[in-house]
């Protein structure tokens, strides 16, 4: 996929976003019958003037859910968020410390059904650079960025078999400057991917 200048992102990512069609995604045994808890992530686009990246966190290696792995910040709907839009811009401040004013939002993708039973709505946003960030302890280990035209080329995931909580099934993965990004972040990097084509 070639992508526009950085200066141009903002209009093709509306163009492309609010014409594409929506169509859900899931991981291993993840279903709209089995995801029962509202969440939200956002895909935060880091417009640099040499190209545009994609912000990504690492889990803490202690929490007890999905330690060490490459995620979005994002978290579950809470009754103050007025919308799901709201629960991943509040997760972003949490997790991250990047302000709430400093993300333009630009559309959300369909739901996402994990296997942890969540509906997550993924929410694209931009960021531009010089924003400070002071990442939360409790929850993130590390915070980086990747390049988008790296995670937009659906030629570089590979398929494998995994198992998590007594399912196996085969979830996405990508490999790309040490960094390992798979499950339900790569899942909604190909949904943005096919959303974009």
């Amino acid at each position: 996929m070639i992508l526009p200048a950085p200066s141009q992102i903002r209009s093709w990512l509306q163009l492309k976003l609010n014409t594409a069609n929506k169509i859900s995604a899931g991981d291993l045994g993840g279903s709209p019958l089995h995801s029962s808890r509202a969440a939200a992530v956002l895909i935060p686009l880091v417009l640099h003037p040499a190209g545009v990246s994609v912000l990504l966190t690492e889990r803490a290696a202690h929490l007890s859910t999905h330690a060490g792995q490459v995620s979005f910040p994002g978290g579950a709907f809470e009754k103050q968020d007025i919308d799901l839009v709201a629960t991943a811009l509040r997760e972003t401040q949490e997790e991250t410390g990047i302000p709430i004013e400093r993300v333009e939002v630009v559309a959300s993708l369909a739901e996402y059904f994990t296997i942890s039973r969540y509906r997550v709505t993924p929410v694209v946003g931009l960021l531009q650079p010089g924003f400070e960030m002071a990442p939360d302890p409790r929850e993130v280990a590390a915070v980086f960025e990747l390049p988008l035209e790296v995670l937009l080329d659906v030629r570089r995931y590979e398929r494998r078999m995994v198992e998590r909580n007594g399912q196996r099934g085969f979830t996405h993965f990508l490999e790309h400057d040490g960094r390992v990004v798979w499950g339900a972040t790569a899942g909604m990097l190909m949904m943005l991917a096919k959303s974009l084509e």
